[in-house]
């Protein structure tokens, strides 16, 4: 999946006193950068009133001040709806969105928790996770304009809607379907793009040349150049199996992966990072979660904890095993075509991406091999 890349770290803080001078957090006392997140900067800001996670918004395709600002009200009608989010905290002025310095922060509470991934989780904790990405797609649902509908009129309709969905626990096999996407209430559909394998031919031709040019030779670029052959033979012999777009669609986190979901024990608290939300085929993204959170570092997926996962999805957000199998399909194909760890790697010279290409790039390939068995795990 593309993702934009990020110009180096700051060699400065940011400007803590003119930033907290908008809200009423206190003075400061400590302030460290976050590590992980390979879109934006993060802060572990500590002041006179207590802990908190500064985000410094830099990815050019989601730093637009509006586009933020609707990710937050989207996150405060979540956190209304029992969906464990992190509000950002309103400044003096009542917003959300600073802009300091031509740079675009936003303030929220910190919260303690860890990472997990799904080697960390149990069956039944796999399957809590595939009922949270239900609930969440299903109360975006709610809380999200429709076609032709204004923000506004998304937040009475959410407020007075009966029975919304509740936080997910470990979901029961006869759970009833949520059937939230059966509504005339249907978003504008955002085209995705489905890859044309003449346009990766020539990729991996260009990406092959670099791979080449690149001085001193490494073990890096050695498995490139193996998966960048192997995929273009994979290509070739299923070039007749592109999909047509999908057609389903709603509002979607658009980036749910390990570590953008905090847990406190076994408890997911906090799901982070909304800058991807839009409107795309929901499906898709439960399927692209499963293949983050479930892919071993031998690049195969575990399948029962993928079933799990799917089946909890299915009944929370009132997915067909149809609608899954067509999905499970689409990303396939978007792997066999998606190589945005090569190029920042050889275009940017970006590397943080590195230690995740072996076992993705040898996802793509198992996948292929065991097609009809992941199937049947999301659709079973």
């Amino acid at each position: 999946m593309p993702r934009s890349c990020v110009p180096p770290p700051l060699p400065h803080a940011p400007p803590l006193g003119a930033l907290l001078r908008r809200y009423a957090a206190g003075a400061p006392l400590a302030c460290e950068p976050v590590d992980q997140g390979l879109l934006n900067r993060g802060y572990r800001l500590r002041t006179t009133q207590g802990r908190y996670f500064l985000k410094q918004h830099v990815d050019p395709d989601t730093a637009d001040p509006a586009s933020i600002a609707r990710q937050h009200r989207a996150t405060q009608r979540l956190a209304g709806l029992g969906v464990p989010v992190a509000p950002p905290l309103p400044g003096r002025d009542g917003r959300t969105v600073a802009v300091v310095g031509g740079h675009t922060y936003a303030l929220h509470p910190w919260i303690d928790g860890r990472h997990r991934n799904g080697a960390q989780l149990t069956p039944a904790l796999c399957g809590r996770l595939g009922a949270l990405l239900g609930l969440v797609h299903a109360s975006l649902e709610r809380v999200m304009p429709a076609h032709g509908e204004r923000p506004c009129e998304a937040h009475e309709r959410a407020r007075t809607t009966p029975n919304a969905p509740s936080a997910p626990t470990s979901p029961a096999p006869d759970t009833p379907p949520t059937h939230a996407t059966a509504t005339s209430r249907t978003p504008p559909v955002h085209a995705t793009t489905v890859p044309d394998p003449a346009d990766t031919f020539a990729l991996i031709d260009d990406l092959l040349a670099r791979v080449r040019r690149h001085r001193p030779a490494d073990s890096f670029d050695e498995l490139a150049r193996h998966r960048l052959l192997e995929r273009r033979t994979l290509l070739e012999r299923h070039a007749d199996r592109r999909p047509p777009h999908g057609d389903r669609v709603g509002w979607v986190h658009g980036d749910f992966h390990p570590f953008n979901l905090l847990y406190q024990g076994d408890a997911p608290v906090a799901i982070v990072d909304w800058d991807r939300l839009g409107v795309r085929p929901r499906a898709e993204e439960a399927v692209r979660a499963a293949a983050i959170f479930f892919v071993r570092p031998d690049g195969t997926l575990d399948l029962p904890k993928t079933r799990a996962y799917a089946r909890a999805y299915r009944r929370t957000a009132g997915a067909a095993p149809s609608e899954l199998a067509a999905a499970v399909h689409r990303v396939w194909w978007e792997r066999l075509n998606d190589f945005w760890m090569l190029r920042w790697h050889y275009e940017r010279g970006d590397t943080r991406a590195d230690d995740q290409f072996p076992a993705a790039s040898a996802l793509a390939v198992w996948w292929t091999r065991e097609y009809d068995a992941v199937c049947g795990a999301f659709a079973d």
